[in-house]
């Protein structure tokens, strides 16, 4: 193995980008050392997809370089190789979604965070694996197969934004972006041994979408380190006027430092949420860190939100969106589909206008709880997955702890009901099982919040250390 070539791969996309800027490392050779990565390991994680040939990256790489040699400015994220999640479309490779149905469509146009990271400067060559229409969060689809975990190849990276996770924890991108509906962004992540911010809902942009106000979907960064996530964000957060849901913030605001005296800070501690069923293995890593946020200052109390109608609310609303987007898929390809979309999909249909109504109507009076449990608690912190990575093969955990799972998300409630609270959430590493599969721990801050959540992300990570532990091989 090339020694400079794996030092550029697990480099910190900060100090990566300045190092190219500062041309300290040209940009082809940082695009040659993750080809070589790419080249090693992606044949078996089979985390990229819809990749360009070496040759058309390196001529990309070439010409970054020749820009900045130019003197003309360069975006934050010059000369970063970029995979971009196979649900957003880019101009230039598939837009497939995970699903038979959509293999060869080429798309006419960016969605905006696309067009965002283009404009700070990323070299995009290729596509990250997600499973089919991102339903589920286990990563495989028809077109393109399972995504494996770099920890264990026999277990699941997660999803739904599995390919991303998958090529960061191994070193094949800096950067990835991800979505997150109950959990594409802090599932895999918590899969993987890397961290993934699920931000305030309206904070990045999720244009274009035919359900614009409605839902709880938001659109993120996942990296190796949260000062990465933080990096990243700075680049596709802020209102755009194709999405009315955003507001106006100061993206820059993410660039500012991550460290904060956290003594004093009353923390609610809840691993379970009230008692949610958690794999005893989960359980452990998780209640072996809670001393941590003691040691940082915080005051640390069980206490949990009431959380009372969220199942409804979010089945309801995700059904309805699911079933308005897709239905039309059903009557002339039902066949290419998975069983799990077609029931959800046929989940949404079954809905009335009362159903959706009421579950509108529970989502405010639950916001408002939690707005009055945050007044106490400036976090929140709980698992992210129920279950540490389970075998690839299955195509979703069926038992929690003894507990049956009644559907093929059940098994996800630790994040999707921290979804539909609608506040900013970080998954960063926590530790091991015994069998060593990573364990993840789950930050939610306030509305809005979403620095606080990176600055506490931030102190555990530095206080722990555990997302410096590579995959074998990597």
């Amino acid at each position: 193995m090339d020694v400079m070539a794996d030092a550029l791969c697990f480099t910190s996309a900060r100090e990566l980008a300045e190092s190219i800027r500062t041309r300290r490392v040209s940009t082809r050779e940082v695009m040659s050392a993750y080809l070589n990565q790419i080249g090693r390991l992606n044949p078996t994680i089979n985390a990229i997809v819809a990749r360009l040939d070496d040759h058309s990256c390196l001529a990309l790489a070439d010409a970054a370089d020749r820009e900045l040699a130019s003197g003309r400015p360069v975006g934050m994220l010059h000369g970063l190789p970029a995979a971009f999640k196979d649900l957003e479309s880019a101009v230039g490779f598939p837009f497939t979604k995970g699903s038979p149905i959509f293999k060869d469509v080429m798309p006419a146009e960016d969605t905006v965070i696309v067009e965002r990271l283009r404009r700070a400067g990323v070299i995009p060559i290729g596509k990250t694996n997600v499973p089919e229409f991102g339903m589920g969060s286990h990563t495989y689809n028809k077109v393109y197969g399972t995504t494996f975990n770099p920890y264990d190849l026999t277990k699941s990276a997660g999803g739904s934004s599995g390919g991303a996770g998958a090529a960061l924890a191994a070193g094949m991108l800096p950067l990835a972006d991800g979505g997150d509906l109950g959990g594409s962004l802090r599932n895999p992540a918590n899969f993987n041994n890397i961290v993934a911010l699920r931000p305030t809902v309206g904070l990045v942009p999720i244009a274009p979408t035919a359900l614009p106000m409605v839902g709880v979907s938001v659109k993120g960064p996942m990296a190796r380190s949260v000062s990465d996530v933080a990096f990243m964000l700075a680049v596709i957060a802020g209102a755009d006027g194709r999405d009315p849901q955003t507001y106006p913030s100061t993206p820059s605001n993410f660039l500012s430092r991550l460290e904060r005296d956290f003594r004093g800070v009353r923390v609610a501690w809840s691993p379970d949420l009230g008692g949610l069923p958690l794999d005893r293995r989960v359980r452990a890593v998780l209640e072996s860190q809670r001393q941590t946020f003691a040691d940082l200052g915080c005051i640390v109390e069980e206490a949990t939100p009431d959380l009372r109608d969220v199942d409804e609310i979010f089945l309801t609303l995700r059904s309805w969106a699911n079933w308005n987007t897709h239905g039309p898929l059903l009557a002339a390809h039902r066949s290419q589909m998975k069983p799990e979309a077609i029931w959800d999909i046929e989940q949404g249909a079954r809905l009335t206008g009362e159903d959706v109504a009421r579950a509108i109507m529970k989502h405010g009076a639950l916001l408002e709880r939690v707005r009055v449990f945050q007044d106490q608690y400036e976090f929140l912190v709980c698992a992210v997955n129920q279950v540490p990575p389970f075998d690839a093969s299955l195509d979703w955990p069926k038992a929690i702890d003894g507990v049956a799972m009644e559907n093929y998300v059940a098994w996800m409630k630790s994040a999707y009901w921290i979804s539909t609270t609608c506040r900013p959430a970080i998954s960063v590493p926590a530790g091991f099982t015994p069998e060593g599969l990573p364990v993840g721990i789950q930050i939610v801050g306030r509305h809005r919040d979403d620095l606080g959540v990176l600055r506490l992300g931030h102190a555990f990570e530095q206080a722990t250390g555990v997302g410096k532990r590579r995959p074998d091989g990597a």
